[in-house]
């Protein structure tokens, strides 16, 4: 499969001149993105403060690009105060929106990390209505944290990191499959690997409710770093779900040290369809029309389908300021978040 870049462009995503509490200006770093029919749902990795504001927000979009004077925060408590978003999926019936934070990260006594462990579900156009699945209120915190025993059980690892989610049709008229996308596992946050495996449960919704109907099950893995053309060692970043072409898209990225003191950043894009999935046969890695290896010069971390087909890329670039050679402005501001629109080509 083969992509055409159509457009690079930034989207603000608050004020030019917001701080934090200690006077530093907010950057924003957005790890997830996804299309709920009328809208791009992101979200942010670090807090945007503010009452009216929140690390979650949509935007309507023009020919691809994110429209401004659209932005509109999703601000109901449970979502607002979750911390570190990972990913977003479009359920089966493409009428609830489900967002993942990363689940890597757990206090030895007490509660107070317990947000970065949030599963949550809101019908599109409703994101003031959310729900938590498989709820846990611990000490007067509200959680999914219970869902960490399942997926570590699965890996084999007390530590793991989520950062991809997508839904996919169950087989054989089975209830669909909620898709939990894996980028470390290992002892620790000090002490991991980078990996590209899939975790998979069924589910089903109700009632704006969404219950996990079957067992946690690895469904998926591959070693994206082995292929020719992959120029570091990368993990899953993101997964997407696209019904209409009946294919997976997963995202994996590097953050390396430059040997300047600073990081080199980036990322590949891989295909495969559904059936292949599951098979268990080995993603494509996507090229560009001169045949070489489709490489993000920027730490890609989400993927939305566009209602045309074409793929709108959202980027991480942590606190890096300096954009791409190609792309129209040397530099973003803290407020602005990079993106890529891309054609595919079967």
């Amino acid at each position: 499969m083969q992509a055409r870049i159509v457009t690079k462009g930034l989207f603000a995503c608050f004020d030019s001149d917001l701080t934090d509490a200690e006077d530093a200006p907010v950057n924003v770093e957005i790890s997830a993105v996804a299309w709920n029919g009328e809208r791009l749902v992101f979200g942010s990795d670090k807090d945007i403060p503010g009452a009216h504001r929140s690390p979650v927000f949509s935007l309507a979009v023009d020919d691809g690009r994110p429209r401004e004077d659209s932005l509109a925060y999703y601000t109901a408590d449970l979502i607002k105060n979750a911390e570190k978003y990972e990913d977003f999926a479009l359920t089966d019936d493409s009428r609830h929106m489900v967002a993942t934070t990363g689940f890597d990260r757990i206090a030895d006594h007490g509660a107070h990390q317990d947000v970065y462990n949030r599963l949550l579900v809101w019908p599109c156009g409703e994101p003031e209505a959310p729900q938590l699945v498989a709820e846990r209120d611990n000490e007067g915190v509200r959680s999914s944290v219970v869902l960490r025993d399942h997926l570590a059980e699965v890996l084999g690892a007390p530590y793991f990191k989520i950062e991809g989610l997508a839904s996919v049709p169950g087989p054989n008229g089975r209830d669909p499959m909620l898709l939990f996308g894996i980028r470390e596992v290992g002892a620790d946050h000090e002490n991991f690997d980078y990996v590209a495996r899939v975790v998979g449960v069924a589910y089903r919704v109700e009632d704006d409710e969404l219950t996990l109907t079957g067992d946690f099950s690895l469904v998926y893995e591959f070693e994206p770093s082995r292929w020719d053309g992959v120029r570091f060692e990368v993990g899953l970043s993101s997964l997407e779900y696209d019904p209409a072409r009946q294919r997976l898209y997963f995202l994996t990225s590097y953050e390396v040290e430059d040997g300047q003191g600073g990081d080199r950043m980036g990322a590949y894009l891989w295909s495969l369809s559904l059936a292949g999935f599951r098979a268990g046969d080995q993603p494509t890695l996507v090229e560009m029309p001169n045949g070489e290896p489709l490489e993000f010069h920027n730490k890609a971390e989400g993927v939305a389908v566009l209602p045309d087909g074409r793929l709108f890329v959202a980027y991480d670039p942590d606190r890096e300021l300096t954009l791409e050679d190609d792309h129209p402005r040397d530099e973003r501001g803290t407020h602005e978040a990079p993106f890529t629109v891309l054609e595919l080509v079967d």
